[in-house]
């Protein structure tokens, strides 16, 4: 089988150069069509590539997938569970059937219509059931900001931070994909000049620009993964945009850490790009001092140049306003080091467990990845396009993620996360 990530395969489909979904990416996902209930698909182009369809008419007899039916789920759980070797036999044989030089859907006019749906069609999902969420804090950047707005500049990181992948246990249930609204969130905060706290809506409602990576293998309770073997387990990667109310945190986080201020919900982008497909973009990670314990070294490239940006569309506006680009390639812990981690205590992976990276801020004030940042909690605010400015976020407001790797021409992109802020009730 040919290499699915040769940047010269072209598909037979006309697919735009800026798109996100090249022959090159094949994502999954889950969608439903107003003639069909949910199920697996595969983004090419500006199409939902239907893959039960191709089941039943027998183009995966050859592959090692013993109930087809995998594909006919309402989540890619059943379909990840069956390892890696079958995730790249299927990407591999879709990849060999979507190109230009292939006549078994491209000259078979009933099946390209059965197969194949335009995107802005079809509604997409939750692509995953997610038994457990973790939070990470690895941006070396996103923590050197924060601990020096709240603590001391010249000793921003806390001690253990350089030693291991500082993280969390979250809730999985207020996860939800892009196209969802978050309320504002209430909760108790305690303004400077207060005696007592008080309730209400959050006045400083926030978003975190994040990437997300999810397991699709198991392991046991008491067991553990090494750094090398982590790949193994990592089904795929999305954009994640984990909401914060920043004044509601302030208050609750002492001793054990944010509770509401982050539990009312997160948002994901619907299109899960496989660690396969993003196999050409590995770089360097920083030099990481002082030197790691033995459980959390590594060798080889294990960050990822992907390429970020979050707009903000304000109410009435037409336009987004760019109001961040960053880079993933920034992550001072990379995922081999973060689940390797996660695991060493004999903590147990399950199917659909997803992983998120923390806050991602680059070295510049543009590439700063969330709004606590950007207006350096709310001394500096953001100018928009429409004449308004913004400390923090709005009711009505439409924050917007985006993300993509590109090399030798090939485009391997994520789609986006977009979301609206609802008011509190």
């Amino acid at each position: 089988m040919l290499n699915a990530n040769d940047p010269s395969l072209h598909s037979w489909i006309q697919i735009a150069p800026e798109s996100d979904f090249q022959i090159q990416n094949l994502p999954f996902g889950i969608f439903q069509a107003a003639d069909r209930d949910p199920r697996v698909g595969v983004a090419i182009g500006e199409y939902v590539l239907d893959v039960y369809v191709l089941t039943q008419h027998g183009l995966f007899d050859m592959l090692d997938v013993e109930d087809p039916t995998v594909f006919h789920r309402p989540f890619l759980n059943d379909l990840m569970s069956l390892g890696r070797t079958i995730w790249r036999q299927v990407r591999g044989r879709i990849s060999e059937l979507l190109r230009n030089d292939n006549p078994e859907i491209r000259d078979n006019r009933t099946l390209m219509a059965e197969c194949l749906l335009k995107q802005k069609d079809v509604q997409m999902l939750l692509p995953v059931l997610i038994p457990n969420y973790t939070d990470f804090y690895s941006s070396i950047e996103h923590a050197t900001n924060v601990g020096s707005m709240f603590r001391d500049p010249a000793n921003a990181l806390l001690p253990n931070w350089k030693h291991l992948p500082v993280g969390y246990h979250g809730r999985a249930s207020s996860i939800v994909p892009s196209g969802v609204p978050i309320r504002r969130p209430k909760g108790q905060t305690k303004p400077a000049d207060a005696e007592v706290p008080i309730f209400g809506p959050t006045k400083q409602l926030d978003f975190e620009l994040e990437v997300a990576f999810i397991t699709g293998q198991p392991t046991q309770l008491g067991n553990s993964l090494t750094t090398e073997e982590a790949e193994e387990y990592i089904f795929g990667m999305v954009l994640f945009n984990d909401w914060s109310a920043r004044d509601i945190q302030a208050w609750e986080y002492v001793p054990l850490g944010p509770f509401l201020a982050k539990n009312f919900g997160s948002s994901i982008s619907p299109w899960v790009v496989t660690l396969d497909a993003l196999e050409p973009f590995r770089v360097p990670g920083p030099v990481q001092d002082p030197k790691v314990l033995p459980y959390l070294e590594y060798s080889g490239n294990k960050n990822l140049d992907i390429q970020l940006e979050v707009t903000l569309q304000a109410p009435g506006s037409a336009e987004e306003a760019v109001i961040c680009r960053s880079n993933y390639k920034h992550m001072y812990w990379n995922m081999n080091q973060q689940l390797a981690h996660h695991t060493v205590n004999g903590c147990n992976l399950e199917v659909g467990d997803l992983y998120a990276s923390g806050t991602i801020s680059g070295p510049t004030t543009d590439s700063y990845g969330s709004m606590l940042e950007l207006t350096w909690r709310g001394t500096k605010p953001l100018q928009l396009p429409n004449g308004t400015e913004r400390k923090f976020l709005q009711d009505g407001d439409v924050i917007t993620m985006r993300g993509y790797a590109e090399k030798n021409g090939v485009r391997v992109g994520f789609g986006e996360v977009r979301t609206e802020i609802l008011p509190a009730f």
